[in-house]
């Protein structure tokens, strides 16, 4: 390991090179490539995480392209996946990215998933949530949630059965639509995202685990509110 590259990380509290050697240890599945998929991949590629997981089985459209960082104008029409292995690797060539282009559905994702530390969903329709917050309860892992629209975001580190499941935080998923957004918005909430993840894998720091941080970019207003467990919750029963 090139303990040089990561030594100003290296050197906050309670990291040191255990700490950079657990990252660097690591494997999480990203889901999404996308708004939050591109600045959650690109600051844990650079953080080292050694195996980097990023699933999306969509192609790069220009419309992407003023808030999907990991894209460019010269990659319109590949698939979002294996664009950003391109991006990430040329980031940090000493970690390694593996591309999925397949869609992430209920018969698929335990696979996709596999042997991953943690879930990061950066996705943008709450039904493919659901299946990956399924994933996080059956195997006993995390899923660090981001959602943005428009200038506001959300943030929770959920991990059941420490904390309310997904579907406990949002029971019902609202009408499919293309909704507005604007390309800060995602790089406000996904490095919040990877920070939870770094936190959680290197044994520091305070987790978002049974809160809602909830930010408001009209405002700069950041808020936390708490979450709590749905006794009839279909996913986890509020157990």
């Amino acid at each position: 390991m090139d303990f040089l590259k990561y030594n100003r990380q290296m050197m906050i509290e309670g990291w040191g090179v255990e700490g950079q050697k657990k990252l660097q240890d690591s494997k999480v599945f990203i889901a999404g490539a996308g708004g939050l998929g591109s600045p959650v991949s690109i600051y844990l590629a650079v953080a080292g995480v050694g195996k980097i997981i990023i699933c999306d089985f969509d192609s790069v459209e220009i419309t992407n392209l003023n808030r999907q960082i990991l894209h460019s104008p010269s990659r319109i029409g590949i698939n979002k996946a294996l664009s950003a292995k391109i991006t990430l690797k040329s980031l940090n060539p000493d970690i390694e990215i593996i591309p999925i282009t397949e869609k992430i559905t209920e018969s698929n994702a335990f696979e996709l998933v596999g042997d991953s530390l943690l879930i990061l969903d950066c996705m943008d329709n709450l039904e493919t949530r659901y299946i990956l917050n399924d994933v996080s309860i059956k195997k006993g892992i995390p899923l660090v949630f981001g959602a943005i629209y428009g200038m506001q975001g959300m943030v929770s580190f959920i991990h059941h059965p420490e904390t309310p499941c997904l579907r406990c935080l949002f029971p019902e998923a609202p009408p499919k639509e293309t909704f507005p957004v604007v390309g800060a918005t995602p790089g406000v909430i996904g490095p919040l995202q990877a920070l939870e993840a770094i936190k959680y894998i290197v044994g520091i720091g305070k987790l978002l685990k049974n809160k809602l941080l909830v930010w408001d970019g009209m405002s700069l207003d950041f808020k936390v509110f708490k979450a709590q467990k749905d006794p009839s919750c279909p996913s986890c029963g509020g157990r």
